[in-house]
């Protein structure tokens, strides 16, 4: 079974799950690594939630989770980094000071606003706000891409008045094109976040259709994670995710180690 690298726990400020919880989870779903990815997403728009996390405490829990659960499971240390294109700087710092395994590059924000949000929809069709998206992830990844893969590329789907409903990536594909060709020139993967599975959403983030071309492009780095918040959705959909892949053209899907990829053949 593939492995879950993107997961979270009580260290970031939108979960309350123990890490101990999730490894067990995860052992119990058979799988064969995982890698935590708390939210570090600095200037985050809404007050009460703090996106940041004391990270010698996290090494060190990780570091337990390792001695206590490393025989039947690899643990990897990772984090999830909300972009903006005001970061770069803190971000390498950040990243220059402490040596994670892997480093998820995620939009969250629309304009300065989460899409999570209704609000950020109103007076705006569904349409406008995905276009916006999609720009100000291009201005994000142009201006700061020190980062593994780039996590749930098109995440706003799930939020939309009307989600998935005439949302199809050829009506983006201008902007979106310039992202993957921007991911392929900098050997940067490309995340399948089976969170879209699990809400209902139809496909994953991104859609298959964008994993194809991405693919089409040169691409060849993957990385599949459940964006699990709560041990339930641990590992959810990964069996998906292999077939999803295949049909898209990939033979291999990737995990990192000291920010460098290794490569696992799909069955």
């Amino acid at each position: 079974m593939i492995g879950d690298i993107h997961l979270h726990s009580s260290f970031s400020a939108d979960s309350e799950a123990r890490m101990e919880d999730v490894v067990r989870a995860a052992i119990d779903a058979g799988l064969p690594l995982i890698c935590f990815t708390d939210h570090i997403d600095l200037d985050y728009p809404v007050e009460d939630l703090v996106f940041e996390f004391d990270i010698p405490d996290y090494f060190a829990e990780i570091g337990r989770m390792q001695e206590l659960y490393g025989e039947r499971i690899r643990i990897f240390s990772g984090v999830e980094l909300g972009m903006q294109p005001h970061l770069g700087d803190r971000y390498r710092a950040l990243l220059k000071e402490h040596a994670f395994d892997f480093v998820i590059g995620s939009q969250h924000l629309v304009n300065g606003q989460d899409p999570y949000y209704p609000e950020t929809f109103e007076g705006k069709t569904d349409q406008e706000v995905y276009r916006a998206y999609f720009e100000n992830l291009l201005e994000d990844v142009r201006a700061f891409h020190d980062f593994d893969t780039l996590g749930h590329l098109d995440y706003v789907v799930r939020y939309g008045k009307r989600r998935a409903r005439g949302y199809s990536y050829r009506a983006y594909a201008d902007v979106i094109d310039e992202i993957l060709k921007l991911l392929v020139r900098w050997n940067i993967a490309l995340e399948l976040n089976t969170a879209g599975l699990r809400k209902r959403l139809g496909f994953p983030n991104p859609h298959p259709d964008i994993l194809r071309r991405y693919r089409e492009l040169g691409g060849t780095l993957v990385t599949c994670g459940a964006d699990a918040h709560q041990p339930s959705a641990v590992g959810y959909g990964m069996k998906e995710a292999e077939e999803i892949l295949k049909s898209c053209g990939f033979t291999h899907y990737v995990y990192f180690s000291r920010r460098k990829p290794y490569f696992v053949r799909l069955t």
